[in-house]
């Protein structure tokens, strides 16, 4: 797998663009703190590019799977690039509408971008490396994580919030230049499209692809379970600052928490090869769960951090199972429409579970919510395991 080129045009160019994007979302923060007051005004602007990105997703869906992949990740990238250049006209102005129209951009553009991207890991490798790249893509996505946020706030430090922006334009601009380097055989797919003409049904006919593979269609229900900790996780890390009355508390929980799930996207190819792929998703989703009860006592600082060790290895193990399921049980010729699927689906979940957190927050505080999160994820995990069992389902990843 190291030998291959587009490997690694892949993982540099997701380091790359993980530092712009990453560098950016500090920017956005801080512009919104000093224009936009009200925790509920936020929410909404944020919401209005999430609802962008979902509504052009059946679309975007369609397109990946009758176009070629390469040429909708450059546009897209175009796109993406491009759309920074609102962010120096609301900096500028000083208003909020112009950061509309850049979280609207940025959003339609990674509709298009990230499930074309999702729909290529197969098509560059063997299918016996796929677990593994997933791993490393997932590695490398947290490293920028970490790296963008510091070098986001060293910025900020020493210089004024169009910083932020620069670096993100020259990250996008990277990660377009890597991609023109890739090169992809989609030889069979465009065979196979020319075969069955073309698709206009957008979502519709992925309904039916997950009604007819019950292990793909769980897997997907699997995967909302995460995102009650996953949507919530920065409003947590504010929550959590405040009742230990620390500002540096949040800097260590999100390394230990990516550090964590790095080491998961490590370990999995060993696990992996140990244990049925049912057991991984099951065991780790029932794991996120006790983190999340185990939340209750984050007046502690060191339970607390231990908590989000669990849910950081957890979910770097859980998550490349998960994607591997997808990319080698979904037919690839559903792969840009099960992908778009999927990304908006995450999007309405990360939306539903902010708002509802924020009011969770208010009413009964963090602990008893995480509690509260952590029941309901380990009794949707047994009913679905239940399922699996008097279906007699098989979760194991093809190995060709």
């Amino acid at each position: 797998m190291w030998r291959n080129r587009n490997v690694w045009i892949v993982l540099i160019g997701e380091l790359v663009a993980g530092l712009g994007l990453w560098s950016g979302i500090i920017g956005n923060l801080e512009f919104m703190q000093e224009k936009v007051p009200s925790d509920f005004h936020k929410s909404l602007l944020l919401a209005s590019g999430l609802l962008a990105g979902i509504l052009v997703g059946p679309l975007a869906g369609r397109i990946i799977d009758q176009s070629n992949k390469k040429k909708v990740l450059i546009l897209s990238g175009i796109g993406r690039l491009f759309s920074v250049l609102f962010m120096f006209v609301a900096i500028a102005t000083g208003s909020i509408w112009w950061m509309l129209l850049f979280l609207i951009s940025l959003q339609v553009s990674a509709s298009f971008y990230f499930p074309a991207l999702q729909s290529t890991l197969p098509l560059i490798v063997k299918d016996e490396d796929l677990l593994q790249l997933n791993g490393w893509h997932m590695n490398v996505s947290t490293i920028a994580r970490v790296a963008g946020t510091a070098i986001g706030g060293l910025a900020l430090v020493y210089w004024p919030i169009q910083s932020l922006y620069i670096i993100s334009m020259i990250a996008y601009a990277g990660i377009l230049a890597f991609t023109f380097m890739l090169r992809i055989d989609e030889t069979a797919k465009e065979k196979m499209l020319v075969s069955n003409g073309p698709r206009r049904d957008g979502f519709k006919e992925v309904f039916p692809m997950l009604k007819g593979n019950m292990p793909v269609m769980l897997t997907l229900l699997l995967t909302l379970i995460p995102v009650l900790f996953l949507g919530s996780f920065n409003l947590i890390v504010i929550n959590i600052s405040e009742i230990q009355d620390s500002s540096s508390i949040k800097g260590v929980i999100y390394a230990v928490e990516g550090v964590a799930f790095m080491i998961g996207t490590l370990a999995i190819k060993y696990i992996g090869k140990r244990y049925s792929t049912k057991s991984i998703l099951f065991t780790f989703v029932f794991v996120i769960g006790l983190a999340e009860i185990s939340m209750y006592f984050v007046a502690n600082p060191i339970l607390t951090l231990v908590s989000f060790a669990l849910f950081g290895f957890s979910i770097g193990c859980f998550y490349p199972t998960a994607l591997t399921i997808f990319q080698k049980q979904v037919p690839k010729e559903y792969h840009g429409r099960f992908f778009s699927f999927r990304n908006m689906l995450d999007r309405i979940s990360f939306q539903i579970v902010l708002l509802s957190t924020g009011a969770m927050l208010d009413l009964i505080g963090l602990p008893y919510m995480m509690v509260i999160f952590g029941v309901f994820s380990i009794g949707l995990t047994t009913i679905f395991l239940l399922q699996i069992q008097k279906r007699k389902l098989s979760f194991q990843i093809p190995t060709a």
